[in-house]
């Protein structure tokens, strides 16, 4: 991991405030985004299901997320670049090669490192906003510092509270958890649908229906408090006027911008 971030901090900002753009040529480009975006829905309905389960501790439905996003972005880097997806992302860091295979692998090596990091450095925020345009879509991440504002919902973990409590107390903290992962568990049932609405079916749905849509998906942990924002978001018709024939990173669009100012307070973009 130092290795690769010493590469990161001495090269350019171009993964900074950027996102990846991928064209949607056909109809069995958008079948393959929707199948994808189905995927992230079920596992949003995991993730559901395992909060409300109380024998099933808060740490392990926040490792088994992190490590089935950190096997999408493993996927992701060997469908662009292969298995030495390492020496390509690194080689596009370091001015060897400038294609956009290099670009993207690059892009999601550094989110792949920095979802490792998420298991001990608790203080950033993921982000996460995925819209689709008429002939493409966009996937922009990003890891933030900064706080939630209002939306979302706010649960806890009885396993991260500290302090010496007697057994009274920590049966009402143990309580008050399982509560409040209830609620998030009945939020995410009632969200989880703004991903399936974003990318509707392309075999079942008319093209009109189909052409702007997209979502924003917002983590984050504080020591025992966990928060999420899981909504829909509006494309902005105006943001391309051209047609990609490969896919690329492109500066993150007035969307993510607009969703980091009117979710977030304070936020600070580190990658």
């Amino acid at each position: 991991m130092t290795d690769w971030s010493d590469r990161v901090e001495s090269g350019s900002e171009i993964l900074r405030q950027r996102a990846v753009r991928i064209p949607l040529p056909d109809v069995d480009a958008e079948r393959s985004f929707h199948q994808n975006m189905m995927r992230i829905a079920a596992a949003g309905d995991r993730k559901s299901k395992l909060l409300d389960d109380p024998d099933v501790p808060l740490t392990e439905v926040y490792e088994d997320e992190l490590d089935e996003m950190r096997q999408s972005f493993e996927h992701r880097l060997q469908q662009v670049a292969g298995e030495n997806y390492y020496d390509v992302a690194t080689a596009y860091l370091d001015g060897e090669r400038d294609d956009w295979i290099g670009a993207l692998a690059a892009y999601y090596l550094e989110c792949y490192y920095r979802l490792q990091e998420r298991y001990t450095v608790d203080e950033q925020i993921f982000f996460l906003l995925i819209l689709r345009y008429p002939e493409s879509f966009t996937v922009n991440l990003s890891f933030l510092t900064g706080d939630f504002g209002s939306e979302g919902v706010r649960y806890e973990s009885s396993t991260h509270v500290g302090g010496d409590l007697n057994e009274h107390d920590r049966e009402q903290v143990h309580a008050d958890c399982q509560y409040s992962q209830h609620k998030a568990a009945e939020y995410l049932r009632e969200h989880v649908d703004c991903i399936r609405e974003a990318v509707p079916d392309p075999d079942t749905t008319p093209f009109e229906q189909r052409r702007y849509g997209g979502f924003v998906h917002i983590t984050g942990r504080q020591g025992p408090t966990f928060e999420e924002i899981l909504e829909s978001l509006s494309p902005d018709p105006d943001r391309f006027d051209d047609e990609p024939s490969t896919p690329g990173l492109v500066a993150e669009g007035p969307e993510a911008k607009r969703a980091k100012r009117e979710l977030l307070t304070d936020a600070e973009v580190v990658i």
